[in-house]
C-alpha cells in the first residue's frame, strides 16, 4: 500500500525545484490544472484548462461561475501534477509514486480588454490542441460574452520531482522479491468523429499536434 507516510517523503525537500525552466515544462505538458482559491471563507479547488504564456497564467469558464466572479485581486494557487510511474518497493512502507509537480501562486484578475480576452481563449484552446483556431469558425459574441477568463501572474512557483527506483531498506534488497517502476504514459488516441463530420473525412492537423506533444 501507499501510505500517508510515503506520499510525504516523496514530498521532502529534496524534491524541490526553484528553477523556471522545470516548472514551465511541468505546466505546458500538464493536460488540467487544479486551481484553489477562498469562497465564502472555505476553500475550493477546481479542476480548469488552461495557459502559460511567459509568466502568466489564463484560466477560462462560464462568466457566471463562482470561480470566474469570486477570484479577481485574490489570492489563487495552481497545480500542475503529471504522473511517471508507480514504484513498487519490497515493502508497503517504502512504495512510492514518481512524479512531477508544479505549485504557483499569485493574485487573480479579470480579463476585460477584448483583445487580450480573446488571444487568451486562443492560447487555452491550443494548449490542448495545438494549431486548432485555424480549423474551426470564429468566436460569437454571445460566446465571448458567456465566457470569462482570469489571469494569474507568476509570484511564486516552486516545483517537486521524485525518479528512479524504490529506495529499500538493506537488510531487504536480497529478500529475491520484484521492486522496480511501473511506468505511466500518456497517449492521446486517435480522433473519433460525430455524425456530423463529412463521411471519410481525415483528421484535423491539431489532433496530430496534441499526440505529440503530451506523448510521454
Amino acid at each position: 500500500m501507499i501510505t500517508a507516510e510515503a506520499i510525504n517523503r516523496a514530498h521532502n525537500g529534496k524534491r524541490a525545484r526553484y528553477d523556471e525552466k522545470t516548472i514551465h515544462d511541468i505546466l505546458d505538458k500538464g493536460l488540467v490544472a487544479h486551481v484553489g482559491f477562498i469562497v465564502g471563507g472555505r476553500p475550493v479547488v477546481m479542476p480548469m484548462a488552461y495557459a502559460r504564456e511567459g509568466d502568466v497564467l489564463y484560466l477560462h469558464g462560464a462568466s457566471k461561475t463562482r470561480i470566474v466572479r469570486a477570484t479577481p485581486q485574490e489570492p489563487v494557487c495552481v497545480t500542475v501534477t503529471l504522473i511517471d510511474g508507480l514504484v513498487a518497493a519490497r515493502s508497503g512502507f517504502h512504495h512510492s509514486v514518481n512524479y512531477r509537480s508544479g505549485v504557483v501562486h499569485g493574485t487573480a484578475r479579470a480579463v476585460t480588454d477584448a483583445d487580450e480576452h480573446d488571444h487568451a481563449l486562443q492560447l487555452i484552446t491550443e494548449h490542448l490542441l495545438p494549431g486548432r483556431y485555424e480549423e474551426i469558425r470564429p468566436m460569437t459574441a454571445q460566446e465571448r460574452k458567456a465566457t470569462g477568463v482570469i489571469a494569474l501572474t507568476i509570484e511564486a512557483a516552486s516545483a517537486k520531482v521524485r525518479d528512479g527506483g524504490p529506495v529499500d531498506d538493506a537488510e531487504d534488497e536480497h529478500l529475491g522479491l520484484w521492486g522496480g517502476v511501473l511506468p505511466v504514459t500518456t497517449a492521446i488516441g486517435r480522433g473519433v468523429p460525430d455524425s456530423w463530420t463529412p463521411q471519410g473525412m481525415g483528421e484535423p492537423a491539431s489532433l496530430a499536434r496534441a499526440r505529440a506533444k503530451f506523448a510521454r
